[in-house]
């Protein structure tokens, strides 16, 4: 049985400047520590099964590697440990950016998408990740992996699992598959928008949680309010994160562009 917030028509946030921005990412942050979240990376959560209100940050490294530093910087000010998933294609896989984030004290680990880069060559695919998960832990024992939806691409990188089994490599969790959503709530900023479902091609899950989420200042608002979950996966895509000005436009509009696309295909797939 799914849990609803209701949401008024008259909109209960207050605006604060441009969403996805870093101040506002850093107000979020501190809208979750007010109402007495506790944050973790989603190893720790794998692991410990915390009780009490908690936040399970997760990060999905896309594109431009050098927003997902300033982030870990924020966090790393705030005494707050994420995650951080690395696509291993060359725009993303930045080994600097990839050291100074664990040295931050942050958890690194694979964002996969095997057969997509193989072209839904299974034996392929597995060689292909096994090499890529061996390159991450040269910098950390990274012990988890996630996903990454290739919404492009006709191949599902989790179906590499109906063949393999990722916990023969070391491997203990991956949140598509680990995670109890009836009791995890599940918020993502796919698409440049909070749980938009109709621009997701595959970054979604089976959610017990019928919570929907308008802006990022909604978000914090029903925070305020007592109005949120008591165990949280907050998954954030850093590219979408920037300071006011050109590349906050630019990445605007080029998401607006892909975002017909994928309503585009998920219509099509649905």
């Amino acid at each position: 049985m799914k849990t609803t917030t209701s949401v008024s028509p008259v909109p209960l946030f207050r605006k604060k400047g441009k969403d996805f921005t870093l101040d506002v990412y850093r107000q979020l942050l501190a809208a979750f520590r007010a109402r007495g979240y506790a944050f973790q990376a989603f190893e720790e959560y794998v692991i410990q099964k915390p009780a009490g209100s908690v936040l399970v940050l997760r990060h999905d490294v896309d594109r431009i590697p050098g927003n997902a530093l300033k982030m870990a910087r924020i966090e790393q000010e705030m005494g707050i440990k994420a995650s951080y998933f690395f696509r291993v294609v060359p725009q993303v896989w930045d080994e600097g950016v990839i050291r100074e984030i664990v040295a931050l004290g942050h958890e690194a680990a694979y964002h996969y998408e095997d057969l997509a880069i193989t072209g839904g060559n299974y034996e392929e695919a597995i060689r292909h990740f096994e090499r890529q998960l061996g390159r991450l832990r040269q910098f950390y024992p990274s012990r988890t992996i996630c996903m990454h939806g290739s919404p492009m691409a006709r191949w599902d990188n989790r179906k590499l699992w109906e063949r393999y089994d990722y916990r023969d490599f070391g491997i203990i969790a991956e949140p598509y598959f680990d995670i109890d959503y009836s009791r995890v709530f599940y918020v993502t900023d796919t698409g440049r928008a909070w749980n938009n479902s109709s621009i997701s091609v595959r970054d979604k899950v089976d959610s017990g949680f019928d919570i929907p989420i308008r802006s990022t200042f909604h978000l914090i608002s029903m925070l305020e309010e007592g109005r949120m979950p008591q165990h949280i996966m907050l998954n954030t895509h850093p590219h979408r994160w920037f300071d006011p000005g050109l590349m906050w436009f630019r990445e605007l509009a080029m998401q607006n562009v892909k975002n017909l696309v994928k309503s585009f295909l998920v219509k099509t797939n649905g």
